[in-house]
């Protein structure tokens, strides 16, 4: 059945915006994209989107989508900036930043009282994984708007994951997951300086381990990383996996959730950023925990 083209906005653009807005463009679509900064709209425009200079020129569609980098981005754009007072009323506003649960469910009262729809729909996926249009789209809002959007999403995901009416779910699941992977991450790294303290290389251990015990693709991606030492470019930037972590940590802490691991993430993770380390992958605790056990100065 062909899919009817739609118009839609969709603002922030870095790896994971870019990618997605791509194949809203491949698929079809009007697509008007907007970016703070212009760079990242150049490649867009070659594959037919139309570039505007402020937000809400972008919010001008049937749906907005956003994909900004945290909660001070989005409170930046949608409430100092009054993007969401200038929205028509019926547009749908879809998100897919990672942001904490407190200010979803702000989101939620704003769009209400404004006559807008509002579906969360933060994603799993690198980059690359975006790119070819494979994300599992987390998606949380009322049944008629998750409707409305479907197609759109099923042109960015290979999977939808409805998760209920109260969009802040798809963000608390979201931000589970994340913690999931950091302390997937965090084992891989203490693991591998244990083995390399034995005289076993990282990529020796790390091939046994995510070829058996642990053979799925987030310790087969990340355990990659780890062997090759390859921490850039980031698919996801180090600052990003610390501001998750601690979404997590409050998120555990409005609902008295003792959350001890992702203390020692957060831990890793700020170690890792007081060492001057920004442009690089959170795979880089693996660094971390080599920098502990004095490796380098051990010659192992």
């Amino acid at each position: 059945m062909e899919i009817a083209s739609m118009k839609v906005g969709f603002i922030g653009l870095g790896a994971m915006g870019s990618a997605m807005a791509s194949n809203l463009i491949k698929a079809g679509h009007e697509v008007t994209v907007w970016n703070r900064s212009p760079g990242p709209t150049e490649p867009l425009v070659s594959l037919g989107a139309k570039v505007v200079k402020t937000a809400d020129r972008a919010a001008q569609g049937d749906v907005l989508f956003s994909m900004l980098a945290n909660d001070q981005a989005v409170r930046a754009v949608f409430f100092d900036d009054g993007l969401i007072d200038g929205m028509d009323k019926g547009t749908v506003h879809v998100n897919h930043a990672t942001i904490s649960v407190a200010l979803a469910r702000e989101l939620v009262e704003a769009h209400a009282s404004r006559g807008l729809d509002y579906l969360a729909a933060p994603v799993f996926g690198r980059p690359d994984v975006a790119a070819a249009g494979k994300l599992n789209i987390l998606a949380a809002g009322k049944p008629h708007v998750l409707v409305r959007v479907r197609s759109l999403l099923e042109a960015m995901g290979s999977r939808i994951w409805p998760l209920g009416e109260a969009p802040e779910r798809a963000n608390v699941v979201k931000i589970a997951g994340n913690f999931m992977l950091g302390a997937a991450i965090e084992s891989m790294a203490e693991a591998s300086a244990l083995a390399r303290a034995h005289g076993v290389s990282a990529a020796d251990f790390l091939e046994v381990m995510t070829s058996s015990l642990f053979a799925a693709p987030a310790y087969q991606g990340y355990a990659k990383l780890i062997a090759e030492s390859r921490y850039t470019p980031a698919g996801f930037a180090l600052p990003l996996g610390y501001k998750d972590i601690g979404l997590a940590l409050a998120a555990a802490d409005a609902e008295r959730v003792p959350l001890p691991l992702a203390g020692v993430l957060r831990d890793s993770l700020l170690e890792a950023l007081s060492a001057g380390d920004e442009d690089v992958d959170w795979a880089i605790m693996a660094q971390v925990a080599a920098r502990r056990a004095h490796l380098d100065e051990r010659k192992l």
